[in-house]
C-alpha cells in the first residue's frame, strides 16, 4: 500500500462513529434487563417466599430468607448504580482518616 493510503486507513480508523441504528452496544440489552428481568425475578422470589413459607406458618424462616433476598438486592443495586467506588472511598476514609 502506498504511503496516501495508509494516511486515508488511519484517520477513517480514527474518525468516531456517527450515532444511528448501526453501531453496536450492550446499553439495550442493559436497559431491557433491568426494566424487566428483575422485576419479574422480584416477583417470583416474593411469590415462593409467600407460597413456601406463609402457607405453613413459618414466618421466621421467611423473614431468614427475606434478609438474604436483601441482601441480594443491595448487591445489584451497587451493581447497577456503580456506587460501589464512593462506598469504597467512604470505608478507606474510615480507616485512614
Amino acid at each position: 500500500m502506498t504511503t496516501p493510503t495508509l494516511s486515508a486507513l488511519m484517520e477513517l480508523a480514527q474518525q468516531q462513529p456517527q450515532p444511528g441504528p448501526t453501531n453496536v452496544g450492550t446499553g439495550g440489552v442493559q436497559n431491557w434487563i433491568l426494566d424487566n428481568v428483575i422485576p419479574l425475578l422480584l416477583l417470583v422470589v416474593a411469590l415462593l417466599l409467600l407460597w413456601l413459607g406463609g402457607g405453613k406458618g413459618d414466618n421466621a424462616g421467611v423473614m431468614r430468607r427475606l434478609g438474604g433476598v436483601i441482601v441480594a438486592l443491595a448487591i445489584i443495586g451497587l451493581a447497577v448504580t456503580n456506587a460501589g467506588e464512593g462506598i469504597g472511598r467512604w470505608i478507606a476514609s474510615l480507616f485512614t482518616g
